[in-house]
């Protein structure tokens, strides 16, 4: 797969690889967002700030690119990841996230604790100064870098292996399938450093495990391995470490082989579920149906 730039312009040059399939060229533009004053990103810009993005035809693969700090997370990583989503090429239809290296994600990069932070990123001692307006507003922004995962027209796959630790373990959960490697370590950090969890995280952590075991799992900041996370729900499929590209890539292949249309409201549905009756998701159902049939059918 080839690393592509960011942005608006849809009319990008591509190329055919040995396989028939359309791969974007390094350096090329990007988007599926058209909407004006979307703010752009380029491939030397993520690589800066620790990210790859690359794009084989209806598959996105985002890579934490910091190997060497097991691809610790700074503010930067929260508004690229944005800026990613705000731009996604419209045929994607699958997003990979997956680290480099031995770990997933170690969490929080330790510069973010000093008081000047990483060059040219906020630090926590920066936002601790906000007023309450600004720093909503601030933590809103980071959010939506994992946010964007959960949309109905995408289905996002965590390829998780090593450390997946605080923000490393939310953004795991921000998508929606998890592939786990034999050696993964889950861990919310967060409390035993004197914070919260403030990446989305909390939610899904409830629904897949329920109150009482995300309270025990937050609270002692204890590690969750592959066979506890398949467990409880935190992964749908544990493999030895080195057939996980391939089980991410199968999996993939499975999703895409379903019509896109009928995944998107399916998955709308399926999310919708939880905070609805079970007369209110009768209806739900029949809203969606009508769609599909009439779209299946207008034409004869």
């Amino acid at each position: 797969m080839a690393e592509a730039d960011l942005g608006g312009n849809r009319e990008s040059a591509q190329t055919v690889d040995g396989h028939g399939d359309t791969v974007l060229d390094a350096g090329d533009i990007v988007g599926g967002n058209d909407s004006p004053g979307t703010e752009t990103i380029s491939a030397a810009e993520l690589a800066e700030i620790g990210l790859r993005f690359e794009v084989d035809g209806e598959i996105a693969t985002i890579i934490l690119d910091r190997p060497g700090k097991r691809n610790a997370q700074t503010s930067a990583t929260w508004s690229a990841l944005a800026r990613i989503g705000e731009n996604l090429p419209g045929e994607v239809r699958v997003v990979v996230v997956r680290g480099e290296g031995p770990s997933f994600s170690a969490g929080l990069d330790l510069g973010m604790f000093t008081s000047g932070g990483t060059p040219g990123q906020h630090s926590l001692a920066t936002v601790a100064t906000l007023d309450d307006d600004a720093f909503q507003r601030q933590v809103a922004e980071y959010q939506r870098g994992f946010l964007w995962l959960r949309r109905p027209d995408i289905v996002s796959i965590a390829a998780v292996q090593g450390h997946a630790i605080g923000a490393g373990f939310q953004l795991a959960l921000s998508c929606d399938l998890r592939i786990v490697a034999d050696d993964v370590k889950f861990c919310m950090k967060e409390p035993a450093l004197g914070l919260v969890p403030d990446l989305t995280g909390t939610k899904p952590l409830v629904e897949l495990v329920g109150v009482p075991r995300a309270i025990e799992i937050c609270l002692t900041a204890r590690t969750v391995g592959a066979a506890e996370a398949l467990q409880l729900g935190l992964a749908e499929m544990a493999v030895p470490r080195d057939e996980l590209a391939q089980a991410v890539q199968d999996l993939a292949t499975a999703l895409l082989a379903t019509d896109r249309a009928a995944a998107t409201a399916t998955k709308r549905l399926l999310q919708g579920a939880p905070a609805r009756t079970l007369e209110e998701q009768s209806a739900a159902e029949r809203t969606e149906q009508a769609a599909r049939i009439r779209a299946l059918f207008a034409s004869s």
